[in-house]
């Protein structure tokens, strides 16, 4: 029987105050997309990703199944597998039947979800050993000595990356080349640039679960923080950003009106936007680019037929 054991380095409340509330008085206003991911933002995120104008999910899980295999080659058995921001085990349960890890690492900010995400994976897989690790994806993050023999292998998926600038993403490149050390590797999804209509129309779904989504950001502050959004005076909207190669997200005030957030007030005007999120695409030769930055060397790579994402094997050198 494979070992289970919680692992929390989730940062404290404060950390969380102090970076909400830097955000809220730049210009323009932004918070983090981590805050998305409370238990509720974790299950609408589940949510999008089977709705109909998200290609990304069904094409990213199209690519597994045929690429798996070759992955699993390449990696060998004595492996411990990272995932960075567990979420759906859907994925995760398609790279563990095939690769066969000795032990499974799962990161997340979300407690709740990733427990409950562990806890199944290790009663369906019970020879993995499971080691769930509550910590911000963004900083570096320390694995559990009982897996310090086995050669590490992080896992990226969703196009996740793309919630970095570019700058950001080598940095989180360069944590996780920390993390899997000389010799390690990551598998990685990229969404590639393409049309502006096909990626606007992926987050504006007609359903309006990414709205809510979105708004469920400001819900999670209300929790945390005690603060008091009004989420119905504000609206979901998103757009790509050619110039920067990305889809930005927002939360448009919809009257003048001042939020109170522990002993402070935030004022927003009528549609003033709070920035919630940047999505970046890549050409292959740009993710080439900024995965040799953070010192990794491209092992492999698929795509689909319309070549609108793709998986990339890397190897940190």
């Amino acid at each position: 029987m494979g070992n289970y054991q919680f692992f929390d380095f989730n940062p404290p409340s404060m950390d969380m105050a102090e970076e909400v509330m830097s955000g809220l008085t730049s210009d323009p206003k932004r918070l983090s997309p981590k805050y998305f991911y409370d238990a509720q933002g974790s299950a609408l995120f589940e949510e999008i990703t089977e709705l109909a104008e998200y290609y990304l999910t069904r094409t990213e899980m199209a690519l597994f199944d045929r690429i798996l295999p070759q992955v699993s080659e390449s990696l060998g058995s004595n492996t411990c597998l990272i995932e960075y921001g567990s979420g759906s085990s859907r994925k995760i349960r398609k790279l563990l039947e095939v690769i066969s890890p000795k032990a499974y690492v799962p990161v997340d900010i979300s407690k709740e979800h990733l427990v409950a995400n562990a806890r199944e994976l290790h009663g369906d897989f019970p020879r993995l050993h499971v080691y769930p690790v509550c910590a911000d994806i963004t900083q570096s993050v320390a694995l559990p000595a009982e897996t310090a023999d086995l050669k590490k292998v992080a896992f990226f998926p969703g196009s996740s990356i793309g919630n970095f600038d570019p700058q950001g993403a080598v940095d989180f490149l360069t944590n996780v080349h920390r993390t899997v050390g000389i010799g390690g590797d990551m598998l990685i999804g990229v969404d590639r640039k393409k049309a502006t209509q096909i990626i606007e129309t992926a987050y504006n779904d007609k359903q309006g679960v990414t709205a809510a989504f979105n708004l469920n950001a400001l819900a999670h502050i209300n929790s945390k923080l005690e603060a008091d959004f009004e989420l119905e005076h504000f609206s979901h909207t998103a757009r790509y950003n050619e110039a920067l190669g990305c889809i930005q997200m927002f939360l448009r005030s919809e009257k003048e009106q001042t939020v109170n957030l522990l002993s402070e007030q935030v004022k927003f005007t009528t549609g003033e936007e709070l920035h919630t999120e940047n999505s970046y695409k890549y050409h292959s030769e740009e993710f080439v680019e900024l995965a040799g930055l953070a010192s990794f060397r491209v092992v492999a790579e698929w795509s689909d037929e319309r070549q609108w994402f793709s998986l990339f094997l890397l190897e940190a050198i």
